[in-house]
């Protein structure tokens, strides 16, 4: 119910008759209150514009950057992902939005300053994300109008056989966020908000309300230029080189972005498995160097083997409440901690260009990350982590993916 819609003199009879001022009794009195708690609580004395206006003050109001609403028309025809119907049934729209990373705290991960504040920020903002999607959706469920919350990240589709290691979404967020106007897809396929580019994470409340649904960013918001700065910064090989772009329809609206290589090279590098760049001068947060193979048929066993080694190593040591060894759990990783290492593809894009020229140069400056036998890691020359690797035995050095003494010698 809107304000204009409001009687004061309900309020004005109530009070009236609560200080002994009025002729009416009691029972005039409760059915005044009543009347007017249930037409405050009666959801459909809403519009779905007003609906609409509703829920995006909700996320708004609880610290959201960008807010979009998607709905089953503008979702027609997109990916599997897009299908609300997979954690909803009868749902008809979606509230995607985006909630900031800290730009301070990112910028002394990059640097390789400080691994534990964005590592902290980014899981707690991932809580954030999935929390505010329950909590509408708690709202909305107890206005009578059935809703879902989507977990930020770590759920995925397990319909298929082997379709779990795909890492498929129940719900896309990036899919929904760039059809409602979030943000719009870059050349690496993250979602790039005007105000902090691809330094957000996405979150997604599914619900049966029906609701007015947002356009994409128009073109003059859509600052990616395919700097490519993006590709530069990722030491797996993950984005293509050859042109070749993605294309993807989504409710009569096409997205599209640069074809992309198998997961698992995502995976690898991401997953803190290896990390170690072509010519050795640096490093993402990984301690790791198991060489990421250019045929992608090599690329799963070397994983494997990378994944394996990564369990007898010790764990992170950060700062703070991440001292005992942060990180989180992946359901891929039973009992053994995951730690962010890279998405360099992410953090490197802000929406200033010399922002990201600033960024790609810290990466590339940052040094090599070691581990020490305490689990804390620090940044070095190459020249060094080479010599802190030939100063361990061959057992511990294989770890970390050197096989051969000779590796580090040429």
């Amino acid at each position: 119910m809107s304000t204009d819609d409001f009687d004061p003199d309900a309020v004005v009879v109530a009070a009236q008759t609560a200080d002994g001022l009025s002729d009416f009794g009691d029972e005039s009195l409760n059915l005044t209150l009543d009347q007017t708690i249930a037409e405050m609580a009666e959801p459909s004395a809403l519009s779905p514009q007003e609906m609409s206006d509703l829920v995006v003050e909700f996320v708004r109001s609880q610290g959201a950057c960008a807010v979009g609403i998607s709905t089953t028309e503008t979702l027609a025809g997109g990916p599997p992902s897009t299908d609300l119907d997979y954690v909803l049934e009868g749902a008809r729209s979606a509230i995607t939005f985006a909630l900031p990373l800290d730009q301070e705290k990112i910028l002394k991960f990059l640097r390789k300053e400080d691994h534990s504040a964005h590592q902290a920020d980014n899981l707690r903002t991932t809580a954030a994300a999935t929390g505010i999607a329950q909590g509408l959706a708690d709202y909305l469920n107890q206005l009578g109008i059935p809703s879902y919350g989507v977990s930020a990240n770590l759920v995925y589709r397990d319909d298929k056989p082997d379709e779990f290691l795909e890492f498929h979404p129940d719900v896309s967020h990036r899919y929904l966020a760039v059809r409602s106007g979030v943000g719009w897809l870059g050349f690496s396929g993250n979602l790039l908000t005007e105000q902090f580019g691809a330094n957000v994470l996405l979150g997604t409340t599914v619900t049966t309300a029906e609701l007015v649904a947002t356009d994409p960013l128009p073109k003059e918001k859509r600052y990616c230029d395919e700097c490519q700065l993006c590709r530069a910064s990722c030491n797996s090989g993950f984005f293509g080189t050859d042109g070749e772009m993605t294309d993807v329809m989504i409710g009569g609206e096409e997205f599209s972005y640069t074809k992309r290589s198998s997961p698992r090279r995502c995976d690898f590098v991401c997953g803190g498995f290896t990390g170690l760049s072509k010519d050795e001068e640096w490093s993402t947060w990984s301690p790791a160097r198991f060489g990421v193979p250019d045929e992608e048929e090599e690329v799963l066993p070397r994983l494997v083997e990378a994944v394996v080694a990564s369990g007898a190593r010790p764990e992170f040591k950060g700062e703070g409440w991440e001292s005992s060894g942060g990180g989180f759990y992946h359901p891929t990783m039973v009992n053994h901690k995951v730690n962010i290492s890279c998405a360099h593809c992410q953090l490197i894009c802000h929406p200033d260009k010399e922002e990201r020229k600033r960024r790609y140069k810290v990466i590339t400056e940052s040094g090599v990350v070691v581990q020490h036998e305490d689990g804390t890691l620090e940044a070095v020359s190459s020249d060094q982590a080479r010599k802190h690797l030939l100063e361990m035995s061959p057992e511990r050095r294989a770890l970390y993916g050197v096989t051969s003494q000779n590796e580090l010698e040429e």
